[in-house]
């Protein structure tokens, strides 16, 4: 059973969301709320599987329910389920370590999928925002200063010969938003393995040995 916690600011749209989790067998809903401030407390109370998050939130967003989800290193998986259709909003998710992410305006059979997926450790993406984003890194090699955070420290970690299992375990994340966040990487380098990433970190990154070492 995977027990479901649902947060969105609209009660009609949480409502229609509960009774299309209640109709599946393998899914129970133990809590819902239409404030992002509750969700820790929440989470901490019921021990959810899986959240199935609004980005939007009337006094708060997603990405910030996000971060305090996450500074908290629960292993929760976390759903965002969004109007946002966007690579920004996506990449944005992302970023702030969501597992998954699920359009509202799919049909609600691809968001219980997307939720059962997510629960077994699958990434899910829509296709809409992947070719989005794929477009916009195609346009130009954006180079070592367009990386995210998240991306530099992938970075070093795969400069250190760390395979994607153990980075995703060093950072706290899973081994698909590793997958993710590599490919990105490559793309803005303008390299195409893993070889060539580590021996752009080598010639970009000032005193590479010692921030390895910091980080391994």
């Amino acid at each position: 059973m995977i027990r479901v916690m649902l947060v969105d600011d609209h009660p009609l749209v949480l409502e229609g969301l509960r009774a299309m989790m209640d109709a599946e067998r393998d899914i129970q809903v133990v809590a819902t709320t239409t404030e992002g401030e509750r969700v820790p407390d929440l989470v901490r109370l019921h021990r959810p599987d899986v959240v199935v998050l609004d980005l939007e939130l009337g006094t708060t967003n997603g990405y910030e329910v996000l971060k305090k989800l996450r500074a908290e290193q629960t292993q929760i998986r976390v759903l965002v389920l969004t109007a946002y259709g966007d690579g920004e909003s996506m990449r944005a998710a992302l970023e702030h370590q969501a597992d998954g992410i699920a359009l509202k305006t799919d049909a609600p059979a691809r968001t219980v999928d997307a939720l059962r997926a997510v629960h077994s450790g699958v990434l899910v993406f829509p296709q809409a925002a992947k070719r989005w984003m794929r477009k916009s890194n195609e346009r130009a090699i954006a180079g070592p200063g367009s990386l995210s955070e998240r991306e530099r420290e992938v970075w070093a970690l795969l400069a250190a010969g760390l395979s994607n299992g153990v980075i995703a375990t060093q950072l706290g994340v899973s081994a698909s938003t590793v997958k993710f966040h590599t490919q990105n990487l490559f793309q803005k380098l303008g390299v195409n393995n893993r070889t060539a990433a580590a021996v752009e970190y080598e010639k970009q990154i000032p005193a590479a040995a010692r921030v390895r070492e910091k980080l391994v």
